[in-house]
């Protein structure tokens, strides 16, 4: 669930910052991908570290 949210607010975060940059279209998409990739990896780490030490 933390994965989710962090990918759509990753996205969320990323399409604002190119659109503020003044973006079209592709550089939004390419923020949103790329900024959802890297938070819902973050999260993915911060899971599985969560998991190790509650084991």
């Amino acid at each position: 669930m933390i994965m989710i949210a962090a990918f759509v607010g990753g996205a969320g975060w990323g399409a604002r910052l190119a659109k503020k940059r003044g973006g079209n279209r592709l550089d939004i998409a390419h923020y949103a991908t790329g900024f959802a990739l890297a938070f819902g990896l973050l999260a993915l780490i911060g899971t599985v570290f969560l998991e190790r030490i509650a084991a």
